[in-house]
């Protein structure tokens, strides 16, 4: 989900709720400690140059078990970082604790946002090396091997 949509999705609601994909749930108490901009430029694996830029938000769970984050509140934060930062209208990646700082996509579900798990993957598959899918070969047939030196097949 991209930042204006996001904050199109907040002004209609009366409470911020945020689920993880696997159904737990953020306590309503979290903090949205950082709102900012990421660009990062890198080369993949197969040579190309690439881009991105993503707004980055960053949950955090304090012992403020009163607070509670008002939908009006983070748009004057978002609207602040926008002007401040020049945040584009990107993808938002948020942030949260887990064992360890977990990143995630962003969508929606009836009025809650769901923090959508994100993974790696090879941008150049095409100049890879490694298989996608590796064949499967059978050496052995009840346990006597069927596969002859130099044949390639080990």
């Amino acid at each position: 989900m991209k930042l204006l949509e996001f904050k199109q999705h907040l002004e209609s609601q009366d409470k911020i709720q945020f689920k993880l994909e696997n159904g737990g749930v953020v306590p309503g108490h979290f903090h949205v400690t950082e709102v900012g901009k990421i660009h990062r430029h890198f080369i993949d694996c197969g040579g190309k140059e690439r881009e991105e830029t993503l707004i980055n938000f960053q949950l955090w769970e304090a012992q403020d078990y009163d607070h509670r984050l008002h939908p009006n509140k983070l748009i004057e934060i978002i609207n602040l970082s926008i002007d401040r930062l020049q945040l584009p209208d990107a993808l938002i990646e948020v942030e949260y604790q887990g064992e360890t700082i977990g990143k995630y996509g962003i969508d929606i579900q009836e009025g809650t946002f769901i923090l959508i798990n994100k993974t790696t993957a090879c941008l150049a598959p095409d100049a890879c090396v490694v298989p996608i899918n590796k064949p499967k070969v059978r050496i052995s047939k009840n346990g006597v091997t069927t596969c002859a030196p130099g044949s390639g097949c080990c």
